[in-house]
């Protein structure tokens, strides 16, 4: 069935865009694009990394100015100025990449750079309304007092939400607002959204996750090499028909076959592994050329498992070993002296190094291997990093590029980079491997991990994306509060029972007693 176009709500128009466009350079990265939002809409924004869509939200925010296109907020056009002018005709925006001054607290942050916070102002009045949207949210009891450094990336989620509502912003815009939320706090974002549209509030939607689109959104705008494709209500495409009009083609098979018996040998096994105040007794098996996940909501310990496995915890404790060699841990030097290898869920900060370019990325683990008598051959290193960036999927343009300059999908490919074509078949430790990469790109990092399978890697991740789970693991184990509750394999991965395990242990208990 063919998409159909939004009807106009009856309540009017909140946002009205004609003819937006922005080039960089004589490159467009915006062209053309019209947009309309009814008053208490919810629009979901889809499209591959480089579709436009960030540089479409950054003009509706003032951070970037358009080349030609007119926007109007509730019928009276606007030349948007700045983030403060945006702020002040009820635009608000929660970036994919977090906004918040950590040494600052809860407070400080909901009202940090707000336009409407006179030099004199009562602390009273603002505090009752943070305290009011972070009860919106299903979390009161925090103190607002708390500094945001002693959050995890969920939790400073919910303060970049709480900061817009507190602000009482008319059109919310969430750039991928559930990448770093567990499946219990994304429901609770999905019910206060919802509220949000009955009071009459509109939001823009931003995320690759489809699942959430489709249970969440009313309609649905499609980008696509910065060109607007299409726009629908939600309930008029199908998954397959919404990925095809991002893509502009179909996508067969988005998971590669699973991992049949193995005829590799060995791999890496975990007995009684423990983190103090994280989690006990966890033990596990990842034989080489499978796939292994840990399924988790956050706060169960999952993603501290990978970290300790890659000596990253210094306390932990337990029984480890690859290929049966004893594994010390609490020292990287150790783990990576058996080949194993860590992709965090945060590569901004811990994944790539973004002042530096394509190639010196995807070498920066292997200098020792090309330096003779301490002097590094870069010659030898620029042959090796344009090889291994193109084994990944990264065009040899890029490779001179920034790596901040690239796609979110691009850079994850970067990370990957430095694991391929090691002396001998590694571990891989992946913690939320596709986290706000598009589908296009999703499916590349999957044949990606596939391919590293074939090779004899013995691969484990964690993913909070439950369809990603079901699709690519061949092994699940999962977990709630530090424990773990069950282990399935081939037939048993199903996602009921993994939701319920990771959400209600105890019913998975009685179930399977």
């Amino acid at each position: 069935m063919s998409p159909v176009p939004t009807e106009r709500n009856a309540a009017g128009e909140v946002l009205s865009i004609h003819g937006l466009s922005k080039a960089y350079g004589g490159i467009p990265a915006l062209r053309d694009v019209s947009f309309s939002l009814a008053a208490g809409e919810i629009r979901a924004i889809c499209g591959e990394n480089g579709a436009g869509k960030s540089t479409f939200v950054k003009m509706l925010m003032g951070i970037i100015t358009p080349d030609a296109g007119t926007i109007a907020v509730n019928g009276t056009a606007a030349v948007i100025r700045d983030v403060r002018h945006a702020q002040a005709l009820g635009l608000g925006l929660v970036a994919q990449e977090l906004s918040l001054a950590p040494h600052l607290s809860i407070f400080d942050n909901i009202w940090l750079g707000s336009a409407e916070v006179p030099l004199l102002h009562r602390t009273a009045a603002l505090r009752e309304r943070a305290a009011r949207a972070m009860a919106m949210l299903g979390v009161a009891d925090w103190s607002l007092d708390q500094r945001v450094a002693a959050l995890s990336l969920g939790q400073r989620q919910i303060v970049e939400i709480a900061r817009l509502l507190a602000r009482d912003a008319k059109v919310l815009i969430l750039d991928e607002p559930t990448a770093t939320l567990s499946d219990i706090e994304i429901a609770r974002l999905m019910t206060v959204l919802r509220a949000v549209r009955d009071q009459g509030r509109s939001v823009i939607y931003i995320s690759h996750r489809l699942g959430e689109v489709f249970d969440l959104c009313d309609s649905v705008t499609v980008l696509r090499n910065g060109e607007h494709a299409v726009t629908g209500k939600v309930a008029s495409f199908t998954r397959e028909s919404l990925i095809e009009a991002m893509l502009g083609r179909s996508l067969q098979d988005m998971y590669p076959p699973k991992a049949g018996p193995s005829h590799h040998i060995g791999g890496l096994r975990v007995k009684d592994l423990n983190v103090p105040g994280t989690f006990t007794d966890i033990s596990i098996e990842a034989p080489r050329g499978q796939i292994v996940c840990i399924a988790g909501q956050i706060g169960s310990g999952a993603t501290a498992v990978t970290r300790a496995l890659a000596g990253l915890i210094e306390d932990a404790s337990g029984d480890v070993s690859v290929d049966g060699r004893a594994l010390r841990l609490g020292w990287v030097r150790d783990a990576v002296a058996e080949d194993i290898m860590f992709i965090t869920d945060d590569r901004a900060s811990e994944g790539v190094f973004l002042a530096l370019s394509v190639l010196d990325n995807a070498v920066a683990t292997r200098l020792s291997d090309y330096s003779h008598g301490g002097l590094i051959s870069r010659p030898q290193l620029r042959q090796i990093g344009a090889r291994l960036a193109r084994q990944v999927g990264i065009a040899e343009r890029h490779l001179h590029a920034q790596a901040r300059t690239l796609s979110g999908g691009n850079q994850q490919k970067l990370v990957f980079a430095r694991a391929v074509e090691r002396t001998r078949p590694g571990v891989l430790l992946m913690n939320e491997p596709t986290r706000g990469i598009d589908v296009g790109a999703r499916a590349d990092i999957y044949r990606l991990m596939r391919s590293f399978c074939e090779a004899g890697y013995a691969l484990i991740m964690t993913s909070s994306d439950l369809e990603e789970v079901v699709g690519m693991a061949d092994v699940v184990y999962t977990m709630y509060r530090g424990q773990m509750v069950a282990r399935y394999a081939g037939d048993a991965i199903a996602m009921p029972r993994i939701l319920r395990d990771i959400a209600h242990p105890d019913a998975s208990r009685e179930a399977a007693a």
